[in-house]
């Protein structure tokens, strides 16, 4: 009957479980890199960094503009000179006559235009240059989220599973805590005991259930983590426990320093280094002038006759004899342009740009000794973590022989309630650590894999 009771409290102790969902943490590593956020906008940030560097292979090409005009107006020429200020002036063009008249035809011209910057003393390829170093950058901060929200995402899984781990062990405490309470109960109701064991026994039941809440808040609250890590909608997951009473099989060997100079994080800051190498490389042929090719075909077309000089009634006002082109024009020609001042300016772009390199330079030889510092902390970490997890297991022996010895003695009356409720604290404690100590094999492994750059060190193990 005491067993069926105990029975039935355990399932109400555990009854959120059943509708709890069972999630593997390969299956949480997907779900967080398919659904989190930040790792899609990283991803849509380096697939637009590639499309820009189409559009900078493009802007080599040369400007070949085709333009179509048609006007109604008059053809007054004046002597003197005029700058089409921000293009506002009128291009009339005839001859400056003695006064005013209001003589109006239609006319059109119509042009192409082709203009080739075809060499800059490499300027255009290294704004090709700028945008490759720039989609590389954002590709590898891409890589360096994926692999940053792994680590985490298997970090908030580790975390949730301790808690689990944990909440378990506490239902086992609280379950020996009744079974105290109740042997003392009957004891004291048949005069074998004062009735200050069953008060004292009931103390440590309630204490258990307090203990046991706060376990659950904290299942509660890593498993929320985890939620956001994933990006999926508020619900509550089972973590796997059956991998982590065992010994990772690949240990802490990990990979060479050569494969740790790949680490993701390291590649991402390198790529800031690159990028702003190469746009100093730019600013440095700023000093340099340009050399166009253009050339221009125009033919025109006007309501006024080639002796409208000396006849001012030779002109029509006839739209279509206005735009019907009679004369045509070419240019090929090639130029140079030199902005001397640029240099000047330049110069400043240059020397602020090299002390942006170093300063990313000095950031990257942080982040590099704090890499290094974490995986030397991650292999001593494991070693301690090995130590323990083999004597974990006797820990927790010696305890359940010493609750049972005391709980047998209790029983016969050969000790006190004291001793019974020292043993059982020792018993949860042993049964804590070793559920803290499981876990942290997993952790040093995955420290080790966070500074290393190799998440398949320890995702492979799974």
């Amino acid at each position: 009957m005491h067993s069926t009771k105990l029975t039935l409290f355990l399932l109400l102790c555990s009854l959120s479980g059943f509708s709890q969902t069972k999630l593997s943490l390969k299956d949480a590593v997907d779900k967080g890199i398919a659904n989190y956020g930040f790792v899609k906008a990283k991803e849509s940030y380096a697939k637009a960094a590639q499309e820009t560097v189409k559009q900078a292979k493009r802007d080599y090409l040369p400007n070949l503009n085709l333009s179509a005009q048609q006007d109604y107006g008059t053809v007054n020429g004046q002597n003197g000179p005029l700058y089409g200020l921000g293009g506002l002036g009128v291009a009339s063009s005839g001859l400056p006559l003695a006064e005013q008249n209001w003589n109006a035809a239609f006319g059109a011209l119509y042009l192409v235009n082709m203009n080739w910057d075809f060499f800059t003393f490499g300027r255009m390829q290294q704004r090709i240059n700028i945008a490759k170093a720039d989609a590389n950058r954002q590709q590898k901060d891409f890589e360096q989220e994926q692999f940053q929200q792994k680590v985490k995402i298997a970090g908030a899984y580790l975390n949730l599973l301790a808690s689990q781990r944990l909440e378990r062990s506490q239902i086992k405490n609280l379950q020996r805590a009744e079974v105290v309470h109740k042997n003392a109960a009957i004891r004291v109701k048949n005069g074998l005991l004062a009735g200050v064991d069953s008060t004292l026994a009931a103390a440590e039941v309630s204490r258990a259930k307090i203990a046991l809440n706060q376990i659950k808040e904290q299942v509660k609250l890593q498993n929320n983590k985890l939620v956001e890590l994933m990006g999926v909608e508020p619900a509550d997951f089972t973590a796997d426990t059956t991998f982590v009473a065992a010994i990772p099989k690949a240990g802490i060997t990990g990979t060479n320093q050569a494969d740790s100079l790949n680490n993701p994080v390291r590649q991402f800051y390198k790529s800031r280094i690159e990028l702003s190498d190469t746009q100093l490389g730019l600013y440095k042929r700023e000093y340099y002038p340009t050399f166009s090719m253009f050339g221009i075909f125009q033919t025109r077309a006007s309501g006024f006759s080639s002796n409208y000089a000396s006849d001012q009634t030779a002109f029509t006002r006839n739209y279509f004899d206005g735009i019907d082109p009679t004369r045509q024009n070419y240019l090929l020609g090639v130029g140079m342009t030199w902005n001397l001042t640029s240099i000047a300016r330049s110069s400043k772009k240059v020397s602020s740009q090299k002390l942006i390199s170093q300063g990313l330079k000095d950031e990257y030889q942080a982040i590099d000794l704090q890499l290094k510092a974490q995986e030397d902390a991650a292999d001593v970490r494991f070693d301690y973590a090995m130590q323990n997890f083999s004597e974990a297991p006797k820990q927790v022996r010696a305890a359940q022989q010493a609750y049972l010895q005391r709980t047998t003695l209790y029983n016969n009356g050969l000790t006190n309630l004291v001793d019974v409720t020292q043993a059982m604290y020792t018993l949860n404690r042993a049964e804590t650590d070793r559920d803290i100590i499981y876990t942290n094999v997993w952790q040093a492994l995955l420290m080790k894999a966070a500074a290393t750059g190799d998440f398949n060190l320890f995702i492979n193990e799974f």
